[in-house]
């Protein structure tokens, strides 16, 4: 991924007039949560931790665009026209001019997500199986990802992955590790989204690693940070009183 967010040009942002919000039959700022969104909760919440770390550690954040339950809207006759995936990621675009739309809005970003996610709960396991893929291939969306934390007793299966090929997806194939660990190659990443009894993991096939435990990354930048502000005020201080 580090070619990908690092490299990548930016796509101009083409806001095409103001939003009509009070038109919307739905709150843009408001997350729908299901009733059962505390059995997805958790694994979603490491997911979204994990990429987020990587691709700041990996290359500017200006032009990658990451969001959880927001919507893609994909009619621009009518914004009612939505949906919103569990976790989105789109590379080389605009993400400063994105967020204060409220709205991710293909035809003025420049493109679709690169990748959308599901993660399975009760109330949202048929939609996530039935509807949303015909609609993520609709919009183009390159790669669709779903993972069950149950193992497959919502989606029937552990992890699926689905790469877009003439308007519809092919699965990726998955791989057993000795260890019991389930793989799926996402060209998009360039990582290896894995189920590890029922937790989500990300595998670095470029270093032969698992990301990091997101929570120590986190708290090491955190305390660099803090010395680097540290060393920069005792030197203000000196050349101050020098």
């Amino acid at each position: 991924m580090a070619t990908k967010t690092g490299k990548l040009a930016m796509l101009p942002y083409n806001k095409q007039g103001e939003i009509d919000y009070a038109s919307l039959d739905f709150d843009p700022d408001v997350f729908e949560r299901p009733p059962d969104h505390m059995e997805q909760e958790l694994e979603l919440f490491e997911i979204r931790n994990l990429l987020h770390v990587h691709v700041t550690e990996s290359g500017s954040k200006s032009n990658i665009f990451m969001s959880s339950n927001t919507n893609v809207c994909y009619d621009r006759r009518d914004l009612n026209v939505r949906i919103a995936p569990d976790l989105y990621l789109a590379f080389g675009v605009d993400a400063a001019a994105i967020r204060p739309r409220r709205l991710y809005l293909p035809w003025e970003v420049g493109k679709p997500p690169d990748w959308a996610l599901e993660v399975a709960s009760r109330s949202t396991r048929r939609q996530d199986d039935e509807r949303k893929p015909g609609i993520y291939a609709q919009i183009g969306v390159p790669e669709f990802w779903r993972f069950d934390p149950t193992g497959g007793r919502y989606y029937g299966a552990p992890l699926y992955g689905g790469r877009l090929a003439d308007g519809e997806y092919r699965a990726i194939e998955l791989t057993t590790e000795p260890d019991g660990i389930l793989k799926g190659y996402s060209e998009v990443l360039q990582l290896s989204l894995c189920w590890d009894d029922g937790w989500p993991r990300f595998y670095n096939p470029a270093t032969g690693t698992y990301l990091e435990d997101w929570r120590e990354t986190l708290a090491a930048r955190t305390a660099a940070e803090a010395r680097a502000n540290a060393a920069e005020a005792e030197l203000r201080r000196l050349r101050e009183n020098g």
